[in-house]
């Protein structure tokens, strides 16, 4: 069961401001695989994270041709507050980008502010993770579906 807690929705609030942005991995459908860093990676709720695309590149691709994504999270300057080998956790899941008006607003208002205040207009797009399973760097499984 999925059930992501407290501790992890601190870490990835403060991912950006602690200067170690997640990382998002998408392939294309043919397999061809992206790293991209994400400053707005966040806990949606507890079986989801969210973040705000706006760059216009291969993830919003990426995303309409394979769902299938990894969130990489790293801060070995937090490894005293975390129980996760590595001071690493992994995020797999599929996402996709979201059309409802109202969950979209629910989104950029877990976006943080660093990363809201390079899109004012909104242009980007909403991002919905469900995620299936969680892991440490070396693959213990923290948690699964």
């Amino acid at each position: 069961m999925i059930q992501m807690t407290p501790l992890m929705r601190e870490l990835l609030d403060k991912a950006l401001a602690d200067g170690t942005p997640c990382l998002l991995g998408t392939a294309s459908k043919d397999g061809r695989p992206q790293i991209s860093p994400k400053g707005s990676i966040a806990v949606f709720d507890e079986e989801h994270l969210c973040f705000w695309e706006r760059s216009f590149r291969s993830v919003q691709h990426n995303l309409t041709e394979n769902p299938h994504v990894v969130v990489f999270y790293r801060n070995p300057a937090r490894q005293s507050e975390m129980p996760y080998r590595g001071a690493t956790l992994r995020f797999h899941g599929r996402a996709g980008i979201v059309d409802d008006p109202v969950l979209r607003e629910r989104i950029w208002e877990r976006t943080v502010p660093a990363e809201r205040e390079r899109d004012p207009e909104k242009k980007g797009v909403a991002v919905l993770i469900e995620v299936d399973l969680i892991e440490e760097l070396s693959g213990n499984v923290v948690m699964s579906r």
